[in-house]
């Protein structure tokens, strides 16, 4: 299979499966525009094979199909030799596990990204905190019409950090409320309640283009990994904010 030598300066290739989608045609555009990865081919959801995979000449596969298509589409990215980043919601920390193994194995690896947003994120990260402190607190996450999964990927992903943070197994104590509406792209909201004060943390996204920062950096992330990581904060962490 071709490869490329970034240090070179040669364009990594990627191939994006979800082409079809609001934000596979987002990223096909976004990797387009820049100079650090090149696209390879696109592929509609249904549109594709490993053999395809395999004949792209791509290292990078990014995925951005549909809720439960995630951990399927990841293996066979492995198995055609394609290094993934799953940005479709819906991929469990048990098949982030499988996946890990799966690239270890083969000596490749990957990144699983609930939500390439530098916003969201860093609203995660004050939420794990915060909910060492405050007794009770409930997640109020909305989004766009068309979006299948609710809750989202990412209120899930923030419940689990929250429930981590307090030293909990489960989740059930963080309630989820999933509104899904006209005019809304993404956003989330962490409520926090104690004696006497409540603390809010709110998202907003307006625009797809707050996910290209995370894109770029995931992508970054998995050309060299080993194994598969979960979360762009991985990426942000050891690449910045590109």
């Amino acid at each position: 299979m071709p490869t490329s030598d970034p240090d070179a300066g040669d364009p990594t290739p990627v191939v994006v499966i979800g082409a079809e989608g609001r934000l596979g045609r987002h990223a096909c555009a976004l990797l387009e525009s820049q100079g650090r990865f090149r696209l390879a081919a696109r592929y509609s959801r249904g549109g594709w094979d490993e053999a395809m995979l395999r004949g792209s000449g791509a290292r990078l596969g990014l995925d951005l199909t549909v809720a439960g298509l995630g951990a399927a589409h990841g293996l066979a990215l492995l198995r055609a030799g394609l290094r993934p980043v799953i940005g479709t919601s819906g991929v469990s920390p048990e098949e982030t596990a499988e996946l890990d193994a799966a690239a270890r194995d083969l000596g490749l690896g990957g990144l699983v990204v609930p939500n390439f947003s530098a916003g969201s994120w860093l609203l995660q990260r004050a939420a794990e905190e915060a909910a060492r402190f405050f007794p009770r607190s409930a997640i109020v996450e909305s989004h766009h019409e068309g979006k299948r999964d609710a809750p989202s990927g990412t209120a899930r992903e923030t419940a689990d950090r929250m429930a981590a943070a307090r030293g909990l197994d489960v989740v059930e104590d963080v309630p989820i409320h999933s509104l899904r509406l006209p005019g809304v792209l993404a956003n989330q909201e962490v409520v926090f309640g104690g004696r006497g004060e409540v603390l809010r943390l709110r998202h907003e996204t307006y625009g797809l283009e707050c996910y290209d920062s995370g894109l770029l950096s995931a992508l970054r992330y998995a050309e060299d990994a080993v194994g598969v990581g979960r979360g762009v904060g991985l990426a942000f962490e050891r690449h910045g904010f590109l």
